[in-house]
């Protein structure tokens, strides 16, 4: 019955349908009639209508189709009119529907960008001899809270109160418990829960928050008026869900700009694995790592294409090592992250990890006696990381190119069970530069004003670095290159790829060179996290212009070396640094391991990109990186549960071309809830401000003089 009176929601309008329907499922409705939106003007007609639902006044009200619905209320737009004697009703009728082409509804229409209602169904209902009446929302419209009842009433109809004509006695209510604030005459407990429960009951029937109107008569009977949704709550989040602070000022150096699906979902997934393993190697108890089952997954988090950290998972996660007071302060350095979190939320995550007293401390030892264990081995687990590294990049002898889809897939599942899950070395040596370089930072403030400045030029010190490698053996290509200057021409120049690799290759020992380097370094690139990126091995064009323009360039820069300060601060200082200088060595050489794990990853999965595209089942081998990790293996697997991928690439890439065009959400983010609650961010503050200073920390002791070029998105600097 309720599905054939929705399918006159164009002749009866928005609020007849919902009284129709609320009518059917036993609501308490005062009795009514609806003049369709193409009747014809009958004043007999409509007149005996009225009489048949009995004596007394009646109210005759709009009921646009588009009215009351889920986008647009048209609240207050068209006319209504109440206490109308049953003779006079066909003359409100006519005026009803004349007001839907007045001047307001034409404005509200412009300013909402939807065409006119057109003539809408007008709504004939008996009054009610209301003693009080009001409306009630089953959410709260101002503060988004959706477990609070807001009621306001007066006496008699609730006409003056619609109309703002008096503010009424208003009170908030919780849904399922007490009053939260509010009092007045008008209605006692018993009356304010009966009209609490009305609103809860129509927002169950209607599946969403509803704004009701209602009235109580003189026999205290509770009537239901009309009701429609809360159109102001879309994106509008719930301040009582849980907060979540999302923080990228770090991690948009590894995962710049809009980040596809499957970049996102490989480094979740990798999240995920090695900080749970890194727990359990650093002997965090059970018991802890079961409650914290589900904080793993969601130390990331992507908000408008974009990679963020979410700060409670990673602070959780640290919360159960030993040290959280202290330690706390060094991982916000080696994040990044510029503000803390608020101190609430970090009394939160400390009473979250105490399980008391006695458990807590075992807890402590044990977890301190596995610090010590793992600090003693490590060297030991470094060298057989890199010696399961080796072993678990190398190239099968058939290549990539030659394997089926089912090889490929096997050959991710083995990378995942080698070194994905087992990235055992890399993260326990992270901690470890973690703690040791925060402690040295915390020594060298204590040399004065140069702290921050000696601590980085003593760690730089230490060499070894591989990262240092790549323009090391740059320069020494251009050196080369200035023998055959009309090289260097052509590799600055328009000039292909192809033909810049054919100048190259007439330098018989540079040509070597780049290729030993396309070898150890191919797989670097600018953003060379994200697997969509185009590396060096697949296309050397940035590699062999900046080798022409180095070749190119006069040494016209002005370099004044400082002297290093002398530094006393006995044995604990030169222990400290020490440690940390070892620590953050290993700290980066393992990160460019990861570079060669993400680029064999990168390998795979555009060869399964290949083999959908041969098969038809997308439109470009690129749209394999629109689709998740588990969506991609699921192909293979048998168990995804849709199987039209191009469609799927194509809405996300139209998404992800949206998330482009956007300006960025800001570096910290504090939400409530899901994000699709969040319609809007706050702006973003500009990195550069008008005259402002930049400042950063110096990649080598001394200072240089020169131009300063800004360039804020490195792929559209040219050269």
């Amino acid at each position: 019955m309720i599905t054939e009176l929705v399918k006159h929601v164009s002749q009866q309008g928005g609020k007849g349908t919902a009284l129709a329907m609320l009518r059917e499922a036993g609501f308490s409705v005062p009795a009514w009639f609806t003049v369709a939106t193409d009747e014809q003007e009958n004043a007999k007609l409509w007149t005996e209508r009225a009489h048949a639902l009995g004596t007394g006044l009646f109210a005759v009200r709009s009921s646009a189709v588009a009215e009351d619905g889920a986008e647009h209320s048209f609240a207050g737009q068209f006319d209504s009119f109440l206490e109308i004697a049953v003779d006079d009703i066909p003359e409100y009728v006519v005026r009803v529907r004349k007001s839907a082409s007045s001047e307001r509804v034409l404005h509200y229409c412009a300013e909402k960008k939807i065409p006119p209602p057109g003539t809408p169904a007008v709504l004939v209902q008996r009054m009610v001899r209301a003693v009080c009446a009001g409306v009630a929302f089953s959410a709260d419209p101002v503060t988004g809270q959706r477990n609070r009842v807001v009621v306001s009433a007066c006496a008699g109809t609730a006409e003056k109160l619609v109309s703002g004509h008096v503010d009424g006695q208003r009170w908030s209510v919780e849904k399922y418990g007490k009053k939260l604030e509010g009092s007045g005459d008008l209605l006692d407990e018993n009356a304010l829960r009966e009209v609490v429960e009305l609103a809860q009951r129509c927002e169950i029937f209607f599946g969403r928050p509803q704004d009701i109107e209602w009235a109580i008569d003189d026999f205290g009977k509770l009537w239901l008026l009309q009701s429609r949704a809360i159109t102001t709550l879309d994106g509008f989040p719930d301040p009582d869900d849980q907060i979540r602070v999302w923080d990228n000022s770090n991690v948009a150096e590894s995962y710049c700009g809009v980040t596809t699906p499957l970049t996102f979902s490989f480094a979740r997934r990798i999240y995920d694995s090695v900080y749970r393993e890194f727990c359990k190697l650093m002997s965090v108890p059970q018991s802890r790592l079961q409650r914290a089952n589900d904080v793993f997954p969601q130390m990331l988090g992507l908000i408008r294409g974009r990679v963020y950290y979410n700060l409670l998972s990673w602070y959780r996660v640290l919360a159960m090592l030993p040290g959280f007071q202290v330690n706390r302060s060094y991982m916000e350095q080696m994040m990044g992250v510029k503000d803390p979190l608020p101190a609430e939320l970090v009394e939160q995550v400390i009473a979250e990890s105490r399980c008391g007293k006695w458990r807590d401390g075992l807890s402590l030892l044990s977890t301190a006696l596995a610090l010590v264990y793992r600090l003693v081995l490590l060297p030991r687990d470094i060298r057989r990381f890199y010696v399961r590294l080796q072993g678990a990049l190398v190239v099968p002898a058939k290549g990539f190119a030659a394997m089926s889809g089912e090889e490929l897939v096997a050959e991710y599942r083995e990378l995942e069970r080698k070194l994905m899950k087992r990235w055992d070395a890399p993260l326990v040596n992270d901690f470890f530069a973690m703690i040791f370089y925060g402690w040295f930072a915390a020594l060298c403030r204590k040399q004065g004003t140069v702290g921050d400045e000696l601590c980085n030029r003593l760690l730089m010190e230490g060499g070894g670095i591989i990262s240092a490698e790549p323009p090391r053996r740059m320069l020494a290509i251009a050196k080369l290159l200035r023998e055959k200057p009309q090289i260097s021409q052509v590799l600055v120049s328009n000039a292909s790829t192809s033909v810049k690799l054919h100048a190259l290759a007439t330098h018989q020992d540079a040509h070597a060179m780049v290729q030993k380097y396309l070898s150890d370094f191919g797989e670097r690139c600018m953003e060379e996290l994200k697997l969509e990126s185009t590396t060096l091995n697949d296309d050397p064009a940035t590699l062999l212009t900046s080798l022409g323009i180095l070749a190119n360039k006069e040494d016209n820069q002005e370099v004044i070396n400082d002297v290093l300060p002398v530094v006393n601060g006995g044995w604990l200082f030169g222990m400290v640094m020490k440690q940390a200088r070892k620590k953050v060595k290993n700290r980066e050489n393992l990160r460019f391991e990861r570079t060669r794990l993400f680029g064999r990853v990168r390998v795979i999965v555009k060869e399964l990109g290949k083999r959908l595209y041969a098969d038809g089942c997308i439109d470009a081998v690129e749209d394999v990186f629109y689709l998740e990790v588990e969506e991609l293996l699921g192909l293979w697997d048998g168990v995804n549960v849709g199987a039209d991928l191009r469609a799927l690439c194509y809405l996300r890439k139209c998404e992800f071309a949206k998330y482009r065009a956007q300006q960025a959400p800001p570096e910290r983010i504090t939400t409530h809830g899901p994000l699709h609650r969040h319609r809007d961010f706050a702006t973003s503050v500009s990195m550069i401000a008008h005259n402002a200073h930049l400042r950063g920390v110096g990649a080598c002791p001394g200072v240089v003089r020169g131009r300063v070029r800004v360039v804020v998105n490195p792929r559209d600097s040219g050269l």
